[in-house]
């Protein structure tokens, strides 16, 4: 399909998609009259405070309530002694006060209910849990010997993928790398941390919730509560990031509203933040084994990525990070596999760009080590593995400029002035030094229903439950639903964020704008024709469409967003600090619906990904099994003073192979490629080659002493 270079610092059109439309619920916030889960006005409403588990395996024994019962404005406290029965969870981590085992340390094993926080928070720290304790091992292994070859790995992708002969291949190839990289357990850490309001009336829940998927959200409450979906509602109006923790449903949400029904009041449970590494799931670790085998044009023969994970032993998630070298390059023989090991560790779950991030840190370093071997520039190793169809499926791509990404990041990054040789450019202390790496994300789509009407005013209201998770959305869908009904925006309003309006999908793995956008789009354009048959009626018209039908079909072409990120990095010799000068990003993602949170996305994947790279890491503790960076004092996310000058541009598409809008995901493929391309920066400035993320002063100083000093 055609491409385009768009210039970014005007609309793209004089439509209402494309523009730089503001944020429809900007003023809201930035005046804080936007209201979040636990802010909600609840006359009588009571706070409540979680126990955590102590231990990393083992069984409750006790459970001494009356000391926290004596104290002023404490109202109850549930264990699974006394909480309320409910329902066994198809997710096996919202089994909450259900019987004594204890899966991992932080587990809740009791709740305290007080008039106030302080209350509830003091009653925590007074009840007495004594406990039988088992060994546990938290210890991810590339050899562990309880891993094992999973069938499915996040997605529904098959666990492991063969093309013709790659160990052969590989050993008969002229140029070999075979290298070995770590990712760390990562967290997501939004700024608003997981919280619920919940009450009951008339056998009737209501909960506002922070949630990246309300219609979810209902159904599980439902399920768990015995009662029927048209009696739960789920607000989630303003949500304030995710980052794919509240994608599902998280223990925070069947607390309250266990404590509401318990206790005949409105609850609310904010999680602390230190409670969040434990409960809301995480990015597992992930170990890498990767060997590319070439000829020395550069051509690919043989490409292997394997790579070892760990999940809880509440239930299964395997990691996909072996995904994306399906998709990337022309390799004729190929494997790619997963293996998980069972841990007594927290379960982990979808953290933004579940699979790419972390695989294609690994496959994009592991490009870079091969271009270094042959001599060769990494963009044009890039561009000479370029494939005609998607390797692993055999599919034509419905739109792949790739190539172009590259080519324009080049051009604006000035790469051709770039010296290749490592430890080229000094500035006393300083080494400088630039990589690149590419990016890619799937095009995904879920079904969705979205309700359209014209007022007698016109004016025109739209109907949905998505959900903006700060992304954006609503102003997006708004813009959507005016280029549908040839309107501005301003005759359109959007109503999202609660499960009384029409059920839409979660926003989760990019694909809340494509989803909702095409049942908005299709409710418009019917609405239009119905307008287009007479006279508004004096009570106005109301049209609905459901896309189910359309949006689940599967589709004969691979669809994906495409990127390449540059980075520039200056590193301290004397004290191993890697600063980043310059990021940029330039993606092949479809239609752009709004220059403004477009960039936004991009701008904030990629900031995500420069705190992957060089400040964001977690660590296991063998002896307690705890993740010890528990907070923000200890893990570390960018601050401004780490963020340097940042620039995202798009090269158009125009693909009509995905969605009425021809859009595709952005929210996640900003993070994708940055931690390999500054990696690799890293590698061009001192030489050294540093294998494990994030990229901190003493791994640096540590390689720069084994390569021989400044």
């Amino acid at each position: 399909m055609d491409a385009t270079t768009r210039d970014t610092t005007a609309p793209s059109s004089a439509t209402a998609l494309g523009a730089s439309v503001e944020r429809r619920e900007g003023r809201e916030k930035v005046t804080g009259t936007a209201r979040y889960a636990a802010e909600q006005p609840c006359p009588g409403r009571t706070h409540a405070w979680p126990v955590p588990a102590s231990i990393a395996r083992g069984r409750v024994t006790g459970i001494d309530t009356s000391a926290a019962l004596e104290l002023p404005g404490v109202l109850a406290v549930l264990t699974h002694e006394n909480a309320p029965e409910l329902s066994e969870p198809d997710d096996a981590t919202l089994a909450v006060l259900r019987d004594s085992r204890v899966p991992h340390r932080g587990w809740f094993v009791a709740l305290v209910v007080g008039e106030t926080l302080e209350a509830a928070r003091a009653g925590a720290t007074a009840v007495h849990v004594t406990y039988a304790v088992e060994d546990h091992d938290v210890t991810l292994t590339a050899t562990h010997p309880d891993a094992y070859a999973p069938e499915q790995a996040n997605g529904g992708y098959p666990g492991t993928r063969e093309h013709g002969d790659p160990e052969g291949a590989f050993a008969s190839a002229p140029v070999r790398i075979d290298a070995d990289y770590r990712v760390p357990p990562l967290h997501n850490h939004p700024m608003e941390p997981h919280a619920t309001t919940a009450r009951w009336h008339d056998g009737r829940l209501t909960v506002h919730t922070s949630t990246q998927g309300s219609t979810a959200v209902r159904a599980v409450l439902a399920g768990l509560f015995g009662i029927p979906e048209d009696h739960v509602t789920v607000h989630a109006e303003h949500v304030g990031g995710g980052f794919g923790s509240k994608g599902t449903p998280r223990p925070d949400v069947v607390l309250a509203a266990m404590a509401a029904r318990h206790t005949g009041r409105p609850v609310t449970l904010a999680l602390p933040r230190r409670f969040l590494p434990a409960v809301v799931g995480h990015r597992a670790p992930t170990l890498h084994r990767l060997r590319l085998g070439a000829h020395p044009d550069g051509r690919l023969a043989s490409l292997i990525h394997e790579v070892t994970t760990h999940t809880s032993r509440v239930k299964e998630f395997v990691e996909q990070a072996a995904v994306p070298a399906r998709v990337m390059y022309a390799a004729p023989d190929s494997r790619t596999a997963h293996r998980v090991a069972p841990l007594d560790v927290p379960s982990p779950s979808w953290m933004r760009a579940p699979g790419e991030a972390p695989g294609m840190y690994a496959l994009e370093s592991a490009m870079d080590e091969l271009a270094t071997e042959l001599g060769m520039d990494p963009v044009e190793l890039r561009v000479v593995n370029e494939p005609d169809a998607e390797p692993d499926s055999g599919k034509p791509f419905s739109s792949r400029h790739l190539v172009e990404c590259l080519r324009e990041g080049a051009r604006r990054f000035g790469w051709a002035g770039r010296d290749p040789r490592p430890r080229s450019r000094a500035e006393g202390p300083l080494l400088v030094g630039s990589g690149v790496a590419a990016a890619m994300y799937p095009v995904l789509v879920q079904p969705s229903t979205a309700a359209a009407r014209a007022l007698p005013d016109g004016t025109f209201l739209i109907r949905i439950n998505a959900t903006d998770i700060g992304t954006g959305a609503r102003t997006v869908l708004t813009q959507i639903a005016a280029d549908a009904l040839g309107v501005p925006v301003d005759r359109v309003r959007t109503e999202v964020g609660s499960s009384d309006l029409p059920a839409a999908s979660l926003a989760g793995g990019s694909s809340g704008t494509a989803s909702w956008g095409w049942a908005v789009h299709e409710a418009c354009v019917r609405l239009a024709e119905r307008l287009a048959e007479g006279p508004l009626p004096a009570e106005g018209i109301d049209v609905r469409a459901d896309t189910a039908g359309q949006a689940d079909a599967d589709s004969p072409f691979a669809r994906h967003a495409f990127g390449a990120h540059f980075a520039e990095v200056a590193v301290d010799t004397v004290t191993g600090e890697t600063r980043v000068r310059r990021l940029l990003g330039v993606y092949a993602a479809g239609r752009i619906l709004n220059s403004r949170t477009a960039r936004s996305q991009f701008v904030g994947g990629m900031t995500m990904g420069l705190g992957m790279a060089l400040t964001e890491g977690s660590t296991m503790d063998a002896a307690f099994g705890d993740f010890a960076e528990s907070d923000l004092a200890a893990y570390h996310v960018p601050a401004h003073a780490d963020v340097p000058d940042i620039e995202a541009h798009w090269i158009d598409e125009d693909d009509t192979r995905l969605n009425p809008m021809g859009s595709k995901g952005i929210g996640e493929i900003g993070i994708v490629g940055t931690a390999a391309a500054i990696g690799n920066a890293v590698f061009h400035a001192t030489g050294v080659r540093l294998r494990e993320l994030p990229l901190t002063p003493d791994r640096v100083l540590s390689g720069l002493r084994e390569r021989g000093g400044s």
